[in-house]
């Protein structure tokens, strides 16, 4: 049936190959012919039974089996391939698709069916997985950052149309950091997801948690009157504070700072309550731990805010018209003196044709929750130069927010996985914060990229308290030593101790080093004597939009 000799061995090597099943069924007789079946099902009891159209349909289960039934129904149909998916009836289930093509007989009818069938069960749960981290943080299991502020919008419109009065607060657990330093990753893991429980546990069933950041819940209180704000927050600090939290690493105690505002009197976007309520937040952090203060006007915060968020309207704009460039910095090597490769330092071209650096916009932009906007775009940019440019190696950089953020980081490898053949001449870069903050997301993301090709590297590293043992964990190739260490080093008998220290740490955990901020030939040379490998830094070039590259040969 499915044709000659020589056609059938090819289309068995095919499938083979593919691990996909070709199918014939002659729908007269009811009979299927398969090669390569074996190599798909997994679960199936007893395939013996697929070699019928009436078995493969039981198989399928009564949804997908309707509309195979009516494909097969309709006459003489104007496109006569099809595609259905399904969930096999199985001890263990499993997902599959067919795609297949219905051949119609001389009255219209369909005569027989050929086609592929092949197991998708891999690509439905990640499918399912990136469906549940664009709208809840996989380590609580409540809300996103994306998500929240999306109830919150609806959430003021319907207070706003109804006259009536919300709240937003934003909790966070003080001192996470000592914590982490403490305890380790693992039991500040285990202190997130029970603030979480425990600020859930002390809502009512119709207010809203997520997750916001590290250390940050948000919570909307649909119904809620300005007196109330107060008590409602003395409920929320009182459900940490009270009990300590029972962790592998024994009892450890927890307490949260809280900030509010009083909506929409206050504010009458989510973007604008958000912000206020970290307003308030850090001045209740300020007084110490366990503290709460609720949003007031200010002319100095107002003034700020509008600024925050002007600037934030600037970066959208940018987005949409293409205004983001980058300059490009050489990383010499220490040795060699010639350019190895090169860093994307990102600007913001305004319309007046002056240039912004990243340091003006992208805190706002972090601030807002644009940042991942711009980090996706950084990476899309990336890529393309490295298509233009095939004897370029280039470095980017990942935000601190992005890089705790699991669904971005999953769409991030989705786009290298995409453009694989560039990859191995990509460098990402990752501060030492952001690396230590969501550490074992980011293990997984440094371990994919490094298995796609590309090179990860620590930025700024001395400036937090990230371990060699965790760098090593991380996998990371390379660290850059924070310019604070390197800038005027030849007078700096401490901060030469330093770079030396960490220079033969970093060779001994195989890690390549990078000095940034080199300033001088003196301060050059020195790097070179404690064994750096790569310099950055004014000495060997200013960041440059229109390198002389030479673009791809034709």
């Amino acid at each position: 049936m499915l044709g000659n000799a020589n056609a059938a061995e090819r289309l068995r090597l095919a499938v083979v190959g593919a691990r996909e099943a070709a199918f014939d069924w002659t729908v007269a007789d009811d009979w299927i012919v398969w090669e390569g079946v074996e190599l798909v099902l997994t679960s199936h009891t007893d395939p013996a039974r697929l070699e019928t159209g009436r078995g493969l349909m039981e198989w399928m289960g009564a949804e997908a089996r309707d509309k195979l039934l009516s494909y097969l129904s309709e006459l003489a149909p104007a496109e006569p391939a099809f595609e259905i998916e399904f969930e096999s009836l199985s001890p263990t289930p499993e997902w599959y698709e067919i795609r297949a093509v219905r051949v119609a007989g001389s009255n219209g009818t369909a005569e027989r069916v050929t086609g592929i069938l092949r197991a998708i069960t891999e690509q439905k749960h990640a499918l399912t997985r990136l469906t549940y981290l664009a709208a809840y943080d996989e380590l609580t299991g409540h809300l996103n950052r994306t998500r929240l502020r999306d109830e919150l919008s609806k959430t003021i419109a319907r207070a706003a149309a109804n006259e009536s009065h919300c709240a937003y607060f934003v909790a966070a657990i003080d001192k996470l950091a000592v914590i982490n330093e403490t305890y380790g990753f693992d039991i500040a893991d285990e202190v997130i997801v029970a603030t979480g429980q425990r600020l859930g546990s002390a809502l009512r069933a119709s207010d809203v948690i997520g997750r916001t950041a590290g250390n940050k819940f948000g919570i909307i209180l649909a119904e809620c009157g300005e007196q109330e704000m107060s008590l409602v927050a003395e409920r929320l600090r009182a459900s940490v504070r009270d009990t300590v939290i029972e962790t592998h690493a024994g009892r450890v105690s927890a307490t949260v700072s809280v900030g509010a505002v009083w909506l929409p009197t206050q504010a009458v976007t989510s973007q604008e309550a958000m912000l206020r309520a970290e307003e308030a937040l850090d001045r209740a952090k300020s007084s110490g731990r366990n503290g709460y203060v609720a949003y007031t006007q200010s002319p100095q915060r107002e003034s700020a805010r509008r600024r925050l968020i002007t600037i934030a309207d600037d970066v959208m704009a940018a987005l949409n018209d293409h205004r983001l460039v980058f300059a490009y910095q050489p990383i010499v090597g220490a040795a060699s003196r010639k350019a190895e490769h090169y860093e994307c330092l990102l600007r913001l071209a305004r319309k007046d044709g002056s240039i912004a650096a990243a340091g003006e916009f992208i805190p706002a932009a972090e601030t807002l929750g644009l940042v991942r906007l711009v980090d996706r775009r950084v990476l899309e940019m990336a890529v393309a130069q490295l298509y233009a440019h095939p004897d370029v190696k280039l470095s980017i950089n990942v935000s601190g927010t992005t890089a705790s953020d699991p669904s971005w980081l999953q769409s991030f490898i989705t786009y290298v996985r995409e453009n694989r053949e560039v990859a191995e001449r990509m460098t990402v870069e990752l501060t030492e914060t952001a690396a230590i903050h969501a550490f074992e997301e980011n293990a997984r993301f440094v371990s994919r990229l490094r298995d796609m090709g590309c090179r990860v590297a620590i930025d700024d590293f001395g400036a937090g308290y990230t371990s060699f043992r965790n760098l090593h964990m991380l996998r990371v190739d390379m660290v850059k030593i924070d310019g604070a260490y390197v800038r005027e080093l030849c007078t700096s008998p401490d901060n030469q101790l330093f770079v030396r220290t960490l220079v033969n740490l970093a060779k001994n955990f195989q890690l390549e080093t990078v000095a940034e901020w080199v300033g001088s030939e003196q301060d050059a040379l020195l790097l070179k004597e404690f064994g750096v490998d790569y310099l950055q830094g004014y000495c060997f070039g200013e960041p440059d939009m229109a390198p002389a590259w030479p673009d791809r040969p034709n």
